[in-house]
C-alpha cells in the first residue's frame, strides 16, 4: 500500500449475518406487499387480501409516523428509550397471524425504517473513509476542470463524489489503472482520466456512440475554457496597467529584452523565458507587440495564460481537440532538448487517457482478452445495471490483477434470481441473487415485483416528488377492462408510456387497446367511463398501497446490498470491505457503493 493509515473498522461477517436474519424475519411477512403488482390491483382484489384497515387510516398512520420520525429521528428515539435498535419480536402486532393482513401500520413503518441501510448501522461514513485514505496527504488535481461543463447536475453530483473516492483508493493502493464496467457514455471514465491522471479502460456492451458523445462534450468544454481563460488574463493585465503603469513600464521593457536574449541555461525553476525560448522569433515579436500595446508587460501573467491552457490540453484524451482548433501552438523550430521533453510528455499523456472498449461482461470474462496491457488495477462501476453489479464483485474476487472494487449498482428488477423458478433449468452458471452462503442456504427469493419496488425512491417521495398515482390508477382500471371485456387474464405485451400522450381516460384506454392489438372499436365510450366511475372512489386504496410499497422499498434494497457485502466478507483474501453512501439520495436514489480491497501479496 502506498499509504499506511488504518481504514475504518467495519462490522464482521457474524454481525452482518445476525442483522440479515432479523431482516428476513420481517420480510417473510411483509414481502407479499412488495410482490403485489399494481396492474392487478383491482382484478386481484389486492387491498382486501393484504390490508385490514381503510385506506384513509393507512395514509393517516403513515403521515403520523413520518412526522414523528422527523421530529425525533430513530437514532435519538433509541437513545431516549435506552434501546438503540428496535427489535421486532411480536409480528402479530404488525400482521394478523391467521389472515396475514397488515393490521398495525405504525409498527410496520417503524420496523421498515429500522431495517433501512442507514438505520441498521452497516454503513461506513464517506468522509471518515476519505480521511483514512488521504492520511496527511493532499490530493493533487487539476482545479481548472469543471464538471458541469459537460454533464447534467445529477451526473455531475455522482461523478464528483465517486471519482474523488476512486482516485483516493487508487492513490492509497499505489494503482494507476482503472477498469470501469458499464461505462456507458464515459462520464466517470473520462473525468478520472482528465482530472486525476488515471489510465482508464471503460468497458460497455455498446460503447461507440457513447464515446463519440463524450468526446464531443470534451471538445466543447475545452473551447469554453479557452475562451474564458483569455479574457481573464487580459482583464488582469488591464487592471494592473491602471494600478502600476508608471512603476512597471521601465521594468517590463527590460523583461522583454531579457526574453529575447536570455539563454535556456536556467533549468531549476520554470520561467517565462524558459517557456518562450521554444518559440520562433516572429512569435516573440508578436508577443512583444501585444504587450507594448497594453502598456503593461507582466511576464508572470503571460506565463499563466500559456501554462494553464497547455497543461489542460495535455490532459485531454486523444482527439478531444479538433485538428483545426485555433488553440494549437504554431509550428516552430525546437531544440533537441525540447523535442525530447515533448516526446516524454506525449508518452506520459498517452498513458493517462480514457480508452472505451466494447465487450459483454460476465462473471467469467477474461480481462486479458479485453485489455492487452492489464496490470494491477481497480474495478469500478457507476450504476451498473442488473447482474453486472454482482458480476463486478465476482470478477474482483477471482482475478489477481484486480486489487480493489468500488461498485454502485442499480436496476434491481433486472437481477436474475437463483430460486425464483425452482423447477426451471438455468443455462447461465451463476445468477445475480443471492450471492452469500446464508441466503443460498435459505434458498431466498425476492421476486421481480419486489425487486422492482426496491427501486422506488423513499427520499424523493418524502420531499414531495410523489408517485404517478393517476397513471397507475388508469393502468389498473384498464386491466379490469381487458379481463372482463376481452377475456384476457395475462398479457405479455406492455402498454408503455401511453398516459403522457393521452388527453383523457377514454383516449388512454383506446390507445392502449390499440397498442395491445385489441379491437378498441367494440368498446363504447360510455362503458369505458362506467369503469372509471366504478373505481374512482377507490383510487385512495391504490395511493395508500403504493405508499406502503415505498416505505418497504429500503428494506429490500438493504437485503440486496447486505447479500453482496456478506459475499465479500466470506472471501479469505479480502483485507477490507464496506458499504458507503456516496450520493444524496434525493439527487441520486441508488446511492450506496460496495467497496473492497484485497490483502497485500
Amino acid at each position: 500500500m502506498a499509504a499506511s493509515c488504518p481504514l475504518p473498522v467495519t462490522q464482521d461477517l457474524s454481525t452482518l449475518r445476525a442483522k440479515l436474519q432479523k431482516l428476513l424475519r420481517f420480510l417473510r411477512e411483509a414481502l407479499p406487499i412488495s410482490n403485489a403488482h399494481t396492474v392487478d390491483f383491482y382484478t386481484e382484489s389486492v387491498w382486501e387480501k393484504l390490508v385490514d384497515s381503510p385506506p384513509e387510516t393507512v395514509l393517516s398512520a403513515l403521515r403520523t409516523s413520518a412526522a414523528a420520525s422527523e421530529a425525533c429521528p430513530l437514532e435519538e428515539a433509541g437513545r431516549m428509550s435506552g434501546e438503540w435498535r428496535v427489535e421486532v419480536t411480536d409480528f402479530p402486532k404488525i400482521f394478523c397471524e391467521t389472515s396475514q393482513k397488515l393490521v398495525n401500520v405504525e409498527a410496520f413503518a417503524l420496523t421498515a425504517k429500522c431495517y433501512s441501510v442507514q438505520n441498521l448501522g452497516i454503513c461506513t461514513p464517506f468522509d471518515q473513509l476519505l480521511v483514512a485514505l488521504h492520511g496527511n496527504q493532499k490530493q493533487k488535481t487539476d482545479e481548472n476542470v469543471k464538471l458541469d461543463e459537460f454533464m447534467n447536475l445529477k451526473k455531475s453530483h455522482e461523478v464528483q463524489a465517486m471519482s474523488e473516492l476512486i482516485s483516493s483508493i487508487a492513490e492509497y493502493c499505489g494503482i494507476k489503472q482503472i477498469i470501469d464496467l458499464g461505462s456507458g457514455k464515459g462520464y466517470l471514465s473520462s473525468f478520472l482520466s482528465l482530472k486525476y491522471g488515471l489510465k482508464v479502460y471503460g468497458i460497455d456492451s455498446s460503447n461507440t456512440r457513447g464515446a463519440e458523445e463524450r468526446n464531443r462534450k470534451l471538445k466543447k468544454h475545452w473551447k469554453v475554457y479557452r475562451r474564458r481563460a483569455k479574457p481573464d488574463v487580459s482583464g488582469l493585465a488591464l487592471q494592473t496597467t491602471k494600478e502600476r503603469k508608471v512603476q512597471d513600464e521601465t521594468k517590463c521593457k527590460a523583461d522583454i529584452e531579457g526574453i529575447c536574449n536570455n539563454s535556456s541555461t536556467n533549468q531549476e525553476k520554470p520561467s517565462t523565458s524558459d517557456f518562450l525560448s521554444e518559440f520562433s522569433g516572429s512569435v516573440i515579436s508578436d508577443i512583444r507587440r501585444q504587450m507594448e500595446n497594453l502598456k503593461v508587460y507582466s511576464c508572470r501573467e503571460e506565463n499563466l495564460c500559456f501554462e494553464n491552457a497547455f497543461s489542460l490540453r495535455e490532459l485531454l484524451p486523444v482527439n478531444a481537440i479538433e485538428p483545426n482548433s485555433s488553440s494549437q501552438i504554431p509550428k516552430r523550430k525546437m531544440s533537441e532538448a525540447s523535442k525530447e521533453r515533448r516526446k516524454i510528455t506525449s508518452k506520459s499523456n498517452e498513458s493517462n487517457i480514457y480508452s472505451p472498449l466494447t465487450s459483454i461482461i460476465t462473471a467469467d470474462s477474461e480481462l486479458h482478452d479485453i485489455i492487452k496491457d492489464l496490470e494491477d488495477c481497480l474495478m469500478v462501476g457507476l450504476h451498473t445495471c442488473g447482474d453486472l453489479a454482482p458480476n463486478t464483485l465476482r470478477i474482483f474476487t477471482s482475478k489477481s490483477e484486480v486489487k480493489g472494487v468500488c461498485s454502485v449498482g442499480c436496476c434491481y428488477h433486472l437481477l436474475s434470481e437463483e430460486f425464483e423458478n425452482p423447477h426451471k433449468e438455468y443455462t447461465q452458471e451463476r445468477r445475480g441473487f443471492p450471492m452469500c452462503h446464508y441466503l443460498k442456504e435459505e434458498r431466498w427469493c425476492c421476486g421481480r415485483n419486489a425487486r422492482m419496488s426496491a427501486c422506488l425512491a423513499l427520499e424523493r417521495v418524502a420531499v414531495g416528488q410523489g408517485l404517478p398515482t393517476e397513471s397507475l390508477f388508469y393502468r389498473a382500471i384498464l386491466q379490469d377492462i381487458i379481463k372482463e371485456c376481452y377475456g384476457i387474464t395475462k398479457c405479455d405485451r406492455h402498454v408503455g408510456k401511453i398516459y403522457s400522450k393521452s388527453s383523457s381516460f377514454p383516449d388512454y384506454v383506446r390507445k392502449s387497446l390499440k397498442k395491445l392489438g385489441l379491437d378498441e372499436s367494440k368498446l363504447p365510450e360510455k362503458i369505458i367511463m362506467d369503469y372509471y366511475e366504478k373505481y374512482k372512489p377507490r383510487m385512495n386504496e391504490l395511493e395508500a398501497f403504493n405508499m406502503l410499497k415505498v416505505v418497504l422499498a429500503p428494506c429490500i434494497e438493504t437485503l440486496i446490498l447486505l447479500d453482496r457485502l456478506c459475499y465479500l466478507k466470506e472471501q479469505d483474501d479480502i483485507m477490507w470491505s464496506a458499504l458507503v453512501r456516496l450520493f444524496d439520495p434525493v439527487k441520486s436514489p441508488r446511492c450506496y457503493a460496495i467497496i473492497a480491497l484485497k490483502k497485500q501479496q
